[in-house]
C-alpha cells in the first residue's frame, strides 16, 4: 500500500524519537531518514521502524470530580424561612422539616447548602416561637 507525505513524517518522528533516547547512533539516524523521505510503501517504512520499540500509551489522567451540588431541599428550607413571615407562619413548618431533612443529607452526601439548612431551620423557629408568644401574650391579654 502507497505512503503518504503524513506517514512518512511519522515515521520520521518514530526515528527522531528512538536517536534522542540513544537507540540509533548518528550515522543510522541520517541514513534511515533519508530512506523514510524516499519511502513509497507502508512496507519500506516498517522496514526502518520495525525494530524501534512503541512508547506504552500513558492513560490519561483523571479528572476531578466534579463539586457536589447543592442539596434541593436545603433551597427549600431557606425559601420558606424567609416566607415564614410573609405567610403567616404557614411556611414555618415545612422550613423546619426541610432543614432538618438537608442537614442529614448533606452530612451523608457531603453536598453543598449547610449554611442555607441552618438559616432555614433559625427563619423557621424563629417565626414559629414568634408566633406562638403572640398567641399566648393575646391568649393573656384578654
Amino acid at each position: 500500500m502507497l505512503a503518504g507525505d503524513a506517514d512518512r513524517e511519522r515515521a520520521v518522528n518514530v526515528l527522531k524519537d528512538a536517536f534522542t533516547e540513544g537507540r540509533l547512533t548518528q550515522i543510522e539516524y541520517e541514513d534511515r531518514m533519508g530512506r523514510a523521505y524516499q519511502a513509497r510503501t507502508y512496507g519500506e517504512l516498517d522496514v526502518l521502524t520495525g525494530d524501534i520499540p512503541r512508547p506504552v500509551p500513558v492513560p490519561p489522567t483523571f479528572r476531578p470530580m466534579p463539586p457536589p451540588g447543592t442539596n434541593s431541599n436545603a433551597v427549600g428550607a431557606m425559601v420558606c424561612g424567609i416566607l415564614g413571615p410573609m405567610t403567616l407562619g404557614v411556611t414555618t413548618i415545612p422550613a423546619i422539616v426541610l432543614g432538618h431533612v438537608a442537614r442529614h443529607q448533606i452530612r451523608r452526601t457531603g453536598q453543598n447548602g449547610d449554611g442555607m439548612a441552618v438559616a432555614g431551620l433559625v427563619l423557621g423557629y424563629l417565626v414559629a416561637i414568634g408566633g406562638m408568644l403572640l398567641i399566648v401574650l393575646g391568649a393573656l391579654g384578654s
